[in-house]
């Protein structure tokens, strides 16, 4: 393709998943996604509209644009050292305009700018700056290239709407980017010619140069055009990094002895848990995938993503995983004495004493705060509970199970998002408006530690009606001010 201003764009197929890493056909760019649309129906990472783009003479570069439900990253590689600027396109295609005065028309997108690491346009609104939707935006930065590579990082903060005009609208949107150095560069960047019987037709992601008379400017450039072929599922796996360690679906069956039901540890979120042992002679727990749950799929994706992503000692450590059809499998680490409500109400040996409650409490807290301060992308787990909180051999608790989990970013107030979790852990402005903030998972952990001092679950229909909700019968003890620790340990 190439534009009025002698720009060409040199074509590539991507398709872009939860968790993916992808590398253009002449190793110019480089595109990595980590997200899940939440509820949306259509989950392609592309945004296409048959709306002519106003305030531009390349409307045909605005009528798809890569759009991310959370962080969205382009690298330039292979660049030489020096400034740059990088302009990128922007158009505002999924809402209505809001001259329609419809409530769809409401929709707002907002999103932060980050380029080489640092904050360039915080709480960008491409409607708001275009004046309008479907009007081109054009945004120009200066940048440093020092190690060779140009990194372009667009991170939706959470804030903005997320269910207009329906369900999953939201996050960055861009329909190009170009990296034009500014000074002379001592090679071409004029990709190979491609064969004129190439098919052009996909997600396009280009390199573009300029082919002006007064000198001859690099420039890198990614456009992008509709795409129709069935998607690789397995290319959703790949690219999470660190990448786990891959088992395949028969070494896993000898090593569950073909999942036998001694074996089953639990039932997980989506799927039963197995004890298995490697040909190494590790002894680890299998996560089976239930194939029948589509959502538990994208959970699964989600999970091993956001597991290889952060290594804390109170954070159940994943050993790989295995793709093979509609296979998957995450192998992690087992641990011997299970999870915590298992330990607390379940019929075993363990005598936790008030010192390892105590102990269990501390670890499970440094967990969550490694998760929420410490961890590189943050993370709200979103599902805290007894039963994924597992315990080692010395009683060392280790939180688990992170198909719900959910990026986040320090400077924003809350994320608006769909309610997932368990019945009796989540916090009330979750539960009623979706209200997300790493506040869900402290509530999650106070009602863990109640069970953890009163020995009793967060529910028990077996006691008196005043005592059934543990979290109604502290409050109304607290009122009255008859809660004693006595009365919690009967």
């Amino acid at each position: 393709m190439r534009t009025a201003d002698g720009t060409v764009y040199e074509a590539e197929n991507a398709s872009l998943g939860a968790a993916s890493f992808y590398v253009t056909s002449f190793d110019k760019w480089a595109v990595s996604n980590v997200g899940l649309f939440s509820d949306r129906k259509d989950t392609s990472y592309v945004e296409n509209t048959l709306v002519q783009v106003t305030r531009t003479t390349t409307p045909e570069l605005f009528q798809n644009s890569r759009i991310s439900p959370g962080s969205l990253r382009y690298y330039g590689l292979g660049l030489e050292n020096g400034p740059y600027t990088v302009r990128m396109l922007f158009a505002e295609t999924a809402f209505p305009d809001r001259s329609s005065q419809t409530w769809q028309s409401l929709g707002k997108r907002v999103f932060d700018i980050y380029i080489q690491g640092s904050l360039r346009e915080k709480d960008f609104d491409i409607s708001k700056e275009a004046g309008g939707v479907e009007r081109a935006l054009e945004k120009v930065f200066n940048a440093n290239v020092s190690e060779n590579y140009l990194e372009v990082h667009l991170f939706w903060a959470g804030k903005g709407t997320c269910c207009i005009p329906v369900q999953g609208y939201y996050g960055p949107m861009i329909s190009a980017l170009r990296a034009v150095s500014d000074f002379q560069p001592t090679v071409s960047g004029i990709p190979p010619r491609t064969s004129e019987g190439k098919n052009r037709t996909g997600l396009v992601v280009g390199i573009a140069v300029s082919v002006g008379v007064v000198s001859s400017i690099l420039i890198v450039a990614v456009c992008f055009m509709k795409r129709k072929s069935d998607s690789n599922e397995e290319e959703e796996f790949l690219g999470i990094g660190p990448r786990p360690n891959t088992y395949s679906y028969a070494e896993l069956r000898s090593a569950t002895e073909e999942f036998i039901p001694s074996n089953k540890l639990g039932e997980g979120g989506f799927g039963p848990v197995y004890k298995g042992t490697l040909s190494d002679g590790r002894v680890v727990a299998v996560k089976q995938l239930s194939v029948a749950s589509h959502q538990g799929k994208s959970q699964f994706i989600a999970e091993i993503a956001t597991i290889s992503s952060v290594q804390h000692r109170n954070l159940v450590k994943l050993y790989g995983c295995c793709i093979e059809g509609d296979k998957r499998l995450l192998i992690y680490e087992y641990l011997e004495n299970r999870s915590l409500d298992q330990a607390l109400f379940g019929k075993n040996d363990l005598n936790l004493d008030w010192s390892t409650r105590f102990s269990i409490c501390i670890g499970t807290a440094r967990g969550l705060a490694y998760l929420h301060e410490e961890s590189r992308p943050r993370i709200v787990h979103r599902d805290v509970k007894a039963s994924n909180i597992l315990l080692d051999a010395e009683l060392c608790p280790k939180i688990s199970d992170f198909g719900l989990a959910k990026l986040y970013d320090e400077k924003i107030t809350h994320i608006s998002t769909r309610v997932a979790g368990t019945i009796g852990y989540l916090a009330p402005e979750y539960a009623m408006r979706g209200h997300l903030t790493e506040k869900a998972d402290v509530f999650g952990f106070g009602v863990v530690a109640l069970e953890i001092l009163s020995g009793r679950p967060n529910s028990d229909n077996s006691l008196d009606a005043e005592k059934i909700y543990l979290l109604e019968w502290v409050y109304i003890e607290n009122e009255s001010h008859s809660l004693s620790l006595k009365l919690l340990c009967n």
